[in-house]
């Protein structure tokens, strides 16, 4: 058994416990803080709160005969700031805002602000460097909904040296005027955002939901919006009912993901759980997600962003996640125009989601729209529609059903073909499928290089429902299809079984 610590303030504390388990052990551990124990759970990451700053803590895990520790010593803390000192009632009638706000402004640098139980309404609250954000437990921070009192991020605007251009809000992989976060985060570094508590967007059919797609003054606010971060870690809290994204890292590089609840009802729109976006070394561990649109999706821009700026999302870490309900676990574009690489994805569990990997590119992306070197490890899957789609047809945007778009023609390659290089599947159980095992659609002029599959075993369920594997055009219905792959330049099976299937277990075609 191995502890690693991965994250502590003056006040909190996650580590990771890595004995084979994924989401969950199949065993309870006792955690153990300086002698005493603090709590029993088959979570393998596991946080603690309420700690003394200043101080060495030595943790103990045991489960059965097996053992691992780990001693940390917390942070030290300048100051802690309660919020209702500056003038917040908590009450969930009051306007809250401008008192959090007062309370962050105020704080020095390294302190903590922190949100006591009760129910704080809000709009957009923006943090700022070296300091610790807690909601604490019980405490939510409850967001108002008329758009008409949200400020306004403009989506780009000219930089005085007139040489180039600053970057606030976006929608979709491009630059839009936008509605902040309700935590926003510009350009700040090393801030923690933590605590037990909610933050609740409060969307519904009667808001932020009615009539998604139609920009009304800005396009729609994330929960969490991170701009041009650094060193920015989230932690412990819940985040639930977002107006469209949960969470957007931005531009950002070095960010923490530990422990975090991301929840919005199945038929919400556009509740993407976790979506950076050309992000550099972002860890994601121990998140449990349960949205009505991708779990974790992860882009570069659409076309102008990632063309101009180039800026790959990459060296990307998912380890001990629950993804539940979504279209798509882990998710990858379809704004990738600046690539997508280094993505390792390791000892989750994906249940009930429409795709487990879904990758989603087209021409027009461009030359630098690069994916390449993914890497899924011990994943568990079940009721997943299709475990793998990698799809080169992907019809959005307005051009998207066009001719140039969709044919199945070779096209001559050029500066608007992307490219998908090398994707490696170890060590997957795949049970109670329906659609298909893994439906790989490369492009004819520029094919998928390798995609490897070991130990990889797939079933289908008895009473399989049929169901379209990818958005693209000519894809049709299916159900109980093997591994189909079309495009692909080296496909390499080892230990691979597919069961319960209506055709061949593998649909290959260079």
């Amino acid at each position: 058994m191995v502890i690693d610590l991965l994250f502590y303030t003056g006040r909190e504390a996650a580590v990771e416990v890595t004995d084979g388990g994924c989401f969950t052990s199949e065993g309870e551990y006792e955690f153990y803080l300086n002698g005493e124990k603090t709590a029993v759970s088959n979570r393998t990451v596991m946080s603690f709160y309420k700690l003394t700053p200043d101080t060495v803590y030595t943790l103990k895990v045991v489960k059965g005969k097996d053992f691992g520790t780990v001693i940390f010593k917390t942070k030290s803390e300048t100051v802690s700031l309660d919020v209702k000192d500056f003038g917040a009632a908590g009450d969930g009638v009051k306007d809250d805002t401008k008192a959090i706000q007062c309370a962050i402004m105020s704080c020095p640098e390294g302190g903590r602000v922190v949100v006591p139980e009760g129910t704080y309404k809000v709009y957009p609250l923006f943090l700022k460097s070296d300091m610790v954000f807690e909601i604490a437990e019980g405490a939510v921070l409850s967001a108002f909904t008329d758009r008409e009192s949200f400020p306004v991020l403009p989506g780009n605007k000219p930089a005085s040296n007139e040489r180039g251009e600053c970057f606030f809000g976006t929608w979709e992989g491009e630059p839009v005027n936008s509605f902040p976060g309700i935590l926003t985060g510009m350009n700040i570094k090393n801030t923690v955002i933590t605590g037990e508590g909610t933050v609740d967007g409060c969307a519904s059919t009667d808001n932020w939901w009615f009539e998604p797609k139609k920009i009304r003054i800005a396009a729609r606010p994330r929960m969490i919006f991170l701009n041009g971060c650094s060193g920015v870690t989230v932690h412990g809290i819940t985040v639930k009912n977002s107006p469209s994204w949960n969470i957007h890292p931005y531009f950002s590089k070095d960010l923490g993901f530990y422990d975090i609840k991301i929840l919005s009802p199945k038929i919400s729109p556009n509740t993407d759980g976790l979506n950076p976006e050309s992000c550099n070394g972002v860890n994601i561990v121990g998140v449990l997600f349960s949205v009505g649109d991708d779990c974790i999706a992860i882009k570069s821009g659409k076309m102008y962003m990632g063309q101009k700026y180039k800026t790959p999302s990459q060296n990307l870490s998912i380890r001990k996640c629950l993804m539940r309900d979504g279209h798509g676990a882990i998710v990858i574009g379809s704004e990738n125009a600046g690539g997508v690489k280094d993505l390792l994805v390791e000892d989750c569990e994906f249940l009930n989601t429409d795709r487990g990997l879904r990758i989603k590119t087209r021409r027009g992306r461009g030359k630098d729209a690069i994916v390449d070197r993914v890497t899924f490890n011990r994943i568990k899957m079940d009721n997943v529609m299709t475990p793998v789609v990698i799809n080169a047809f992907y019809f959005c945007d307005p051009d998207g059903h066009s001719d140039y778009v969709q044919t199945k023609e070779a096209l001559p390659v050029d500066e608007r073909t992307p490219v998908l290089g090398n994707f490696l599947f170890t060590n997957i159980e795949a049970k109670n499928c329906h659609v298909a095992a893994a439906y790989l659609y490369g492009l004819p002029e520029k094919k998928i290089e390798s995609v490897t599959f070991e130990n990889v075993n797939i079933s289908f369920a008895k009473d399989k429902m049929s169901g379209v594997p990818a958005m693209m055009d000519g894809a049709g219905e299916m159900s109980g299809v093997g591994l189909f792959a079309k495009n692909v330049a080296k496909l390499d099976l080892k230990n691979v079984t597919v069961t319960g299937q209506t055709g061949e277990a593998v649909i290959y075609d260079e």
